[in-house]
């Protein structure tokens, strides 16, 4: 069974930037399709971003791009979310997931984080 376990959540004011960790164990993190996806109050959750297991495709959501960046390290077994320019409206909590297959596409997998928050004030 994949865990995932997000952190680096936290209050930043517009602007400025936060990096999201997520780590996965349980399984051989280099077979592991990774992707974040975000949870606004009132809304449903939302792709924010997908990379594949060699990090050779990736996808943003269109509020993200140009602003955040994924990534992936498999030596620490963790995918980051860089988020630069953060709006008020970045305002949610952000989940990590995770499937066992070569990419995500616009897609989600199997697995998920708890997520964390991320709250960006104005």
């Amino acid at each position: 069974q994949v865990q995932l376990v997000e952190s680096g959540g936290g209050l930043v004011q517009a602007g400025g930037s936060l990096t999201l960790s997520c780590t996965a164990s349980g399984s051989d993190f280099g077979r592991l399709a990774m992707g974040w996806y975000r949870l606004q109050p009132g809304k449903q959750r939302a792709l924010v971003a997908t990379i594949t297991t060699t990090g050779s495709e990736i996808h943003y959501g269109d509020p993200v791009k140009g602003r955040f960046v994924i990534s992936r390290d498999d030596a620490k077994s963790t995918a980051y979310l860089q988020m630069n320019s953060l709006k008020p409206e970045d305002t949610a909590v952000y989940y990590c997931n995770a499937d066992g297959r070569c990419g995500l596409g616009w897609g989600s997998g199997r697995y998920w984080g708890q997520g964390t928050q991320v709250t960006v004030s104005s």
